[in-house]
C-alpha cells in the first residue's frame, strides 16, 4: 500500500510537466466514447495468504507454526466488458482465470523442524469495478479502479495438509494507463485484490494421513490477496 501511495505521488509530482506537453494528434479520438466495448488482458500474478496461527500441539508433542515465506509467479488471462457511464467514470466487468500456488512452510517452536507443502489455486473470479480516468494527455490516460469480486477455486485437491474452501470474495483496487494506439488501447495496470472470507477448511474428514491433521489445526484463518500485473489490449 505504501508504494502505490508512493507512486501516486510521483503521478501527481510528474502531472504539471505532462500537461505542458504540446498537443499531438491524438490516435482513436472518439475511442471511450463507445457505449459499449470489449477487450481481452494477459498478465503475471502472485498469490498469497493472511495466516493466523493457532500453536497447535501435535499429538507426540511439539508446538508447530506456519508461513509463506515466498511469492511463486503465476499466469492471468481474461476478457473485459467496459460501459461508458460518463467522461470520467466507466463500469467493467472482468472476468478471468488465476493459475497459480502458494508454498506452506510449517515450523515446530523448539526443534525447528521443517515441513513443506505446496498448494495450488486455480482461481476463477468475476470483478466488478468503477474505473474512474483523468483527462486525456496527447494519447496517454492515467485512471484508477475499485471493486468488488467472487471467485471460484478450480484447482483444490483434497487430502493434502492444507485445504482451502472452493468460494471466495473481495475488494480490489487499481492504478493503470490507457495508452492509445492506431488501432486498439494499450494499458498496463497494477491491481491488488484482498479477500474477506476465511478460507481455511477446518473440518477435515478428507485427510487419509491422520498425522497431517496437525498442520491444519496449526492456522485458525487464512484470506487471501493478489498482486496482479495485466496488459490490457481495447
Amino acid at each position: 500500500m505504501r508504494r502505490l501511495l508512493l507512486l501516486l505521488y510521483v503521478c501527481c509530482l510528474a502531472a504539471p510537466g505532462i500537461m505542458a506537453q504540446k498537443e499531438k494528434v491524438k490516435n482513436q479520438p472518439y475511442a471511450d466514447m463507445k457505449l459499449f466495448h470489449l477487450g481481452f488482458h494477459v498478465g503475471l500474478h502472485t498469490q498469497d495468504l493472511i495466516l493466523t496461527n493457532t500453536g497447535a500441539t501435535a499429538p507426540g508433542g511439539g508446538i508447530w507454526y506456519t508461513e509463506i515465506p515466498t511469492y511463486s509467479p503465476g499466469f492471468s488471462v481474461g476478457i473485459i466488458g467496459d460501459m461508458f457511464m460518463s467522461q470520467y467514470f466507466n463500469l467493467r466487468f472482468l472476468p478471468s482465470i488465476h493459475f497459480g500456488d502458494k508454498e506452506f512452510v510449517f515450523r515446530e517452536y523448539e526443534t525447528g523442524e521443517e515441513y513443506k507443502t505446496t498448494v495450488r489455486s486455480n482461481y476463477l473470479t468475476f470483478p466488478l469495478e468503477v474505473k474512474y480516468s483523468s483527462l486525456r494527455l496527447n494519447n496517454y490516460r492515467p485512471y484508477l479502479t475499485a471493486g468488488v469480486y467472487g471467485a471460484m477455486d478450480l484447482g483444490r485437491k483434497k487430502g493434502e495438509a492444507i485445504l482451502l474452501k472452493g468460494m471466495d470474495y473481495g475488494i480490489t483496487v487499481g492504478i493503470g494507463c490507457d495508452i492509445y494506439l492506431p488501432y486498439f488501447k494499450l494499458c498496463p495496470e497494477l491491481k491488488f485484490s484482498f479477500g474477506l472470507r476465511n478460507l481455511l477448511e477446518t473440518e477435515r474428514p478428507d485427510l487419509s494421513l491422520p498425522e497431517l491433521q496437525v498442520y491444519s489445526d496449526a492456522l485458525s484463518k487464512a484470506t487471501s490477496r493478489m498482486i496482479i500485473l495485466t496488459f490490457n489490449f481495447e
